[in-house]
């Protein structure tokens, strides 16, 4: 039994926000891939992001951020050839990348390293990438299909283009590793997720329900797909 302090199908979800925001200005941003000295940082914005501090939850949240911080250790510890784990660091200096910029360092095709950029500060935003295997009714490919989960950005910087930047890095990273779709689910209640990955070309490819969604009303997960163009190196 798992005891991953993540909660229940939590993919690529943001957390539900208002809309009053949405005219703000991008922030200048480096996405690398994560180190070890990230984690901690990265733990207090996924624990920020999905879990709340009222009532008993609160009581809960060192234990929360503990055990979150001991899952990203363990992934990155035994993380596979096909998984990335891509971290936003706010940059306000000339030297700033954006995600756009990225596939010009990109020397050999499906190294995660050409994320590592030098950038000082803490991450303001992650996002994780695996290769899953194939099911006959979701991606026919024989190697398997490639899925992105676990999309956060700390509160304060939400609305600032940070998450679209990190897709458009995880769209690279996935050209790069010679896949033309990437995958993602999210709950059909969650108006700004869904919101951003509809911007972002995701399509829905297929609604799936369980027995929680029939008997007890609980929101169904919209299984999304974006065919993903190469784009021109001139």
């Amino acid at each position: 039994m798992s005891t991953s302090p993540f909660p229940r199908n939590w993919s690529g979800d943001l957390p539900q926000t208002g809309g009053k925001d949405r005219g703000r200005k991008p922030l200048p941003i480096a996405v690398r891939s994560v180190q070890q000295q990230d984690l901690a940082s990265l733990a207090e914005v996924l624990v920020n992001s999905f879990h709340s501090k009222e009532g008993l939850l609160g009581l809960l949240y060192p234990l929360l951020r503990m055990g979150i911080y001991e899952d990203l250790r363990s992934r990155l510890r035994n993380k596979s050839h096909r998984y990335a784990c891509l971290v936003a660091v706010h940059r306000a200096s000339p030297e700033t990348l954006n995600a756009a910029h990225l596939h010009q360092l990109a020397t050999v095709p499906g190294v995660v390293e050409l994320f590592e950029i030098p950038a000082r500060g803490r991450p303001i935003g992650t996002v994780e990438m695996t290769v899953r295997a194939s099911h006959p009714w979701h991606a026919p490919q024989s190697r398997g299909y490639l899925y992105l989960s676990n999309l956060a950005v700390q509160a304060e910087y939400r609305c600032h283009g940070v998450a679209q930047q990190l897709l458009q890095a995880c769209e690279q990273t996935a050209l790069d590793w010679g896949f033309e779709n990437i995958y993602l689910h999210v709950l059909e209640n969650n108006a700004s997720a869904r919101r951003l990955y509809r911007k972002a070309g995701y399509q829905l490819h297929e609604v799936e329900s369980g027995l929680g969604s029939w008997l007890m009303g609980q929101p169904k997960q919209l299984f999304l797909r974006k065919i993903l163009v190469k784009r021109s190196m001139t």
